[in-house]
């Protein structure tokens, strides 16, 4: 997270006890991608946690090179892929799916474009202003964004289910304020909103499995 390496562990261990009580409460393999998502946000923020006690004594060596690789690959590639594909499977069939299936190619395309400015472009990340900020040669343009924010925060709108569609909604007023407020570290802050939006996700699968043991308890009855 922007702010310190003390609040990212924090954050870390808040939402990878979140995502260990999610995937607990998932009861279809479609479920898993999607009940997966605070664990690894919870992963994400432990490599900023450690790019914070690295970077003041070790800016630009070996260790600080990989966390920072690890980090821009989490929330610049994998984050626009996994998103929509995740809320695509938990998705049933109908409009809604036709819908996210552009979503995942938006996704798809977005996140390869920034694979490839990753490796062929240079990239660091520095302490400024109590935050860190992540350099990946010249900034992408408004299209590249705003198809960033399509991919990651519009499947979750999308869906049918209220809790992950709300979700989504904090998803995206948070990527606002965060560029509007922080726009020098977008890309931390951003983040951090989407691991603090993973308690929604832990909402969802509780009162879907008590719905799901409740009905299962009724069928025993009546039998």
């Amino acid at each position: 997270m922007c702010f310190s390496a003390t609040a990212s562990f924090a954050t870390m261990g808040l939402t990878g006890a979140i995502g260990i009580a999610t995937l607990s409460r998932a009861t279809y393999a479609r479920e898993i991608p999607t009940a997966a998502i605070p664990l690894l946000f919870a992963a994400q923020q432990g490599i900023e946690g450690l790019l914070w006690l690295h970077l003041p004594s070790a800016d630009g060596d070996s260790t600080t090179s990989a966390l920072t690789l690890g980090f821009l690959l989490f929330a610049e590639v994998f984050w626009p892929i996994y998103a929509p594909l995740a809320v695509f499977l938990l998705e049933p069939r109908g409009q809604r799916r036709k819908f996210m299936t552009c979503c995942v190619a938006v996704g798809l395309a977005i996140g390869g474009y920034f694979l490839w400015r990753i490796l062929h472009e240079p990239h660091s990340a520095t302490i400024f202003a109590g935050h860190i900020v992540y350099v990946t040669g010249q900034e992408p343009s408004f299209v590249f964004g705003g198809s960033y924010l399509i991919a990651t925060s519009l499947p979750l709108i999308l869906s049918s289910r209220p809790a992950v569609s709300f979700m989504g909604w904090i998803v995206l007023i948070g990527c606002a304020a965060a560029y509007v407020a922080y726009w020098e570290a977008f890309t931390s802050v951003w983040c951090f909103f989407g691991a603090t939006a993973s308690l929604i996700l832990l909402v969802h699968f509780t009162l879907s499995h008590r719905r799901r043991a409740r009905i299962a308890a009724d069928r025993v009855l009546q039998t």
